[in-house]
């Protein structure tokens, strides 16, 4: 099945639908993704769904931006490649109406670098590569507390640039598009990334060597499934998310997502995953 992808980061419903969206079976299930592990993970338990014969569509955008426009539209019944603050933060400045519905894979976020192989070794001066978006960023920089770069005003994660109270290294901190930090590796000192999008960049390696790696035990940083209100308790979303969680494929497709690097991540849904 040929996935669609979103070019544009501002993709309006109309492109959406001139896409495909609009050519998509009457009854099938659409859910929106992003590339790698993510994709890779959801097109099996399809692939499982349809075998059982229920119809899933994958739909798969370049931003983390369409795919809450999309579904927010009603042009997906559900998307899956966002954590729980990023979407608190989504619906408050939108006014959207998305809602959880379940759990999925958390990928453990690292400090990467090019130039430096231990914290130790990063100089004062250095730059260092921030998601832009505050959710994602504020993760980083706890990240960078946990690693004793910086002292937070706050321990929690909602925290910017401005929160930092000690900075001894004299870090420089520079905001980066989330999908982009990967890209910005050759240019900046150290980046904030997850490893998947290093494996899906094909820098299976470099993912297996971070600086430091966020706790096993954040699930609200775990990827879920998100749907409108209305749609949320829906019986064939429901029955997915389900083969999702059981279905040896799916398993199979994350394990194969970060090349065998079981540190990396952990199957958030399971019964003592941390």
């Amino acid at each position: 099945m040929p996935i669609i992808r979103a070019k544009e980061k501002l993709l309006s419903v109309a492109l959406i639908g001139a896409m495909g969206l609009a050519a998509m079976p009457a009854q099938a299930l659409t859910i929106g993704v992003i590339p790698g592990m993510i994709a890779d993970s959801i097109e099996a338990a399809a692939e499982v769904a349809r075998a059982e014969g229920l119809a899933v569509e994958v739909v798969e955008f370049l931003d983390w931006t369409t795919p809450n426009v999309a579904l927010s539209a009603g042009d997906l019944d559900a998307n899956y490649f966002q954590h729980v603050p990023f979407l608190q933060d989504v619906n408050a400045a939108t006014g959207f109406d998305l809602q959880v519905v379940d759990i999925g894979v958390l990928s453990r976020l690292g400090l990467y670098s090019n130039r430096f192989d231990s914290i130790d070794a990063i100089p004062e001066g250095a730059q260092v590569g921030l998601a832009s978006d505050p959710t994602n960023q504020g993760r980083g920089l706890r990240l960078l507390a946990e690693a004793g770069l910086i002292t937070l005003s706050k321990d929690t994660y909602d925290v910017t640039p401005d929160d930092v109270v000690e900075n001894p290294r004299a870090l420089r901190f520079v905001e980066v598009d989330g999908p982009q930090l990967i890209r910005s590796m050759d240019d900046l000192d150290v980046v904030q990334a997850y490893p998947s999008l290093l494996v899906n960049a094909g820098l299976a390696d470099k993912a297996n060597q971070p600086l430091i790696l966020s706790a096993p035990d954040e699930d609200q940083f775990a990827i879920h499934f998100v749907a409108r209100a209305e749609n949320s308790a829906d019986a064939e979303l429901l029955r997915f998310i389900e083969i999702f969680h059981t279905a040896p494929e799916v398993r199979a497709a994350i394990d194969a997502a970060y090349v065998g690097y079981r540190d990396l991540y952990v199957l958030s849904w399971e019964e003592g995953a941390e």
